[in-house]
């Protein structure tokens, strides 16, 4: 072929290419910028929808404090109604500057390593089994921001950490954590040891998911992608001890109520009136997603530690916070003890065993986690039904609230002060036949009812 012919052959196979690509290739159908999107961009795990979760420390939480005296107490921790068993950081704890004799588990020395105070990575491994055997779920506490002085990256990659104003490491600024250095997560190194280290928890020894400590102090985009990575493994679930919507959108299933938790500790306190709560919930509803699981709680580790017990706290509105904290929005949180009435602060740098036994407070938290169970309206968020304000006549003492679906009702009256009230109700679908949850009566409520409740006291209508 000569060249005359070469370059016609060419030109026309030029034309028939452009030709092709001035056809209209197949497109997804136009989606209007006025069609509301979903925030939510990741899917929770289906066992979490009527779930509730239990904290253990495992240092405190037996005589021996190890995994395998933990696990003998499994069956106990199931019947009490719970499915998500949030254990404290399992990792070796630095030495260097390290507060009390045992030091404070959020100072981690090895992000791959277990702390032999607790026992080996087969006992860690066989906790995890028999959970998984019960039908309950692991998450292990993680550390993102920090590390011990004395973790071996400090050495071998000190780029991965922040520096202080004159070029040493620095704690985290403002607070007194002497004992760990922050990291500095504009590194993309350490972004990909860190996730890697998460993908190995879920991986090899086949956790659940995390709680991570101080969420909001680690990049956000950081989290959305280590979701991401670990979803790639298996469904999990994650906590942040934060409160902010945007954590909700690609990283975490649920954050802290932490306002909640400021809200009905100051009113059972006589601080403030039911407002705060009323902002709460409020805000709960209107700036963040239904698909959004909040933690209500009336104690955890740090409360417990470091400002009182759930005792000192609440005192005669204890139950009466606890039942608002299982009947209301949210996954209630339990911490280990709180079942056992437990009357000390557990010390957090030293052995500090709980001392096992039943307790009123156990039966309390049994019968509300079996209700959350079993009825619809009070499963975590879409799953769940939206609390309606009911308005009575008492309303800077008295809450009440109706939560309703197609098939579960339930109709919460909860008296928080220190005096009886008596009120009445209006503005909302609360009319109808019940049972009262806690004492078996039947009863119609109707817009001419008028309930008297002992002060802090409680009913529970269900249908």
């Amino acid at each position: 072929m000569n060249y005359s012919s070469m370059k016609i052959l060419t030109v026309v196979s030029t034309l028939a290419v452009l030709a092709a690509c001035q056809q209209k290739a197949p497109t997804e159908p136009e989606v209007s910028p006025h069609e509301p999107q979903s925030y939510v961009k990741l899917a929770h795990p289906e066992w979490s929808k009527n779930a509730s979760i239990y904290q253990l420390n495992t240092r405190q939480f037996s005589e021996e404090g190890t995994f395998r005296a933990a696990a003998k107490q499994l069956p106990r921790i199931k019947a009490l109604g719970t499915d998500i068993i949030w254990l404290m950081p399992i990792h070796p704890i630095g030495e260097k500057n390290r507060k009390g004799t045992l030091g404070s588990p959020y100072s981690v020395k090895d992000y791959f390593g277990v702390n032999p105070e607790y026992g080996t990575l087969e006992d860690l491994k066989a906790f995890v089994d028999d959970a998984h055997a019960m039908g309950m779920y692991v998450i292990l506490d993680w550390v993102a921001n920090h590390t011990a002085w004395d973790n071996p990256m400090h050495i071998e990659h000190p780029e991965w950490y922040e520096r202080d104003w004159d070029g040493d490491f620095r704690p985290t600024p403002w607070w007194d954590w002497s004992d760990i250095i922050d990291l500095d997560y504009s590194n993309p190194d350490l972004r990909e040891y860190m996730t890697d280290a998460l993908k190995y928890w879920v991986r090899d020894v086949g956790i659940d998911g995390y709680r991570c400590d101080v969420a909001g102090f680690v990049p956000l985009d950081f989290w959305n992608n280590v979701r991401k990575e670990l979803d790639a493994i298996k469904p999990v679930f994650m906590l942040a001890e934060w409160e902010t919507r945007d954590l909700h959108a690609e990283a975490f299933d649920m954050t802290y109520a932490w306002t909640w938790q400021e809200a009905i500790h100051g009113v059972v306190n006589g601080h403030n009136g039911l407002d705060k709560l009323f902002v709460y919930y409020s805000w709960r509803e209107r700036a963040y997603p239904p698909e959004a699981y909040r933690m209500t709680y009336v104690s955890n580790h740090d409360a417990n530690a470091w400002q009182h017990t759930q005792f000192e706290a609440y005192g005669d509105g204890l139950e009466a916070a606890i039942v608002l904290s299982v009947v209301g929005d949210g996954m209630p949180l339990i911490y280990n003890g709180q079942e056992a009435g437990n009357p000390k602060r557990l010390k957090f740098f030293e052995k500090d065993p709980i001392e096992w036994r039943e307790h009123p407070i156990g039966d309390l938290y049994q019968k509300l986690f079996a209700l959350k169970k079993a009825n619809t309206t009070l499963w975590n968020g879409q799953w769940g039904a939206t609390m309606l304000r009911v308005w009575n006549t008492q309303p800077e003492k008295v809450l009440s609230f109706v939560r309703a679906n197609e098939k579960d009702k339930v109709f919460a009256v909860i008296n928080l002060s220190d005096e009886t009230q008596s009120s009445s109700f209006s503005d909302a679908p609360f009319e109808g036949a019940y049972t009262e949850y806690f004492s078996g009566d039947e009863v119609e409520i109707t817009a001419s009812t008028e309930l008297t409740l002992d002060p802090w006291s409680y009913r529970v209508y269900v249908q």
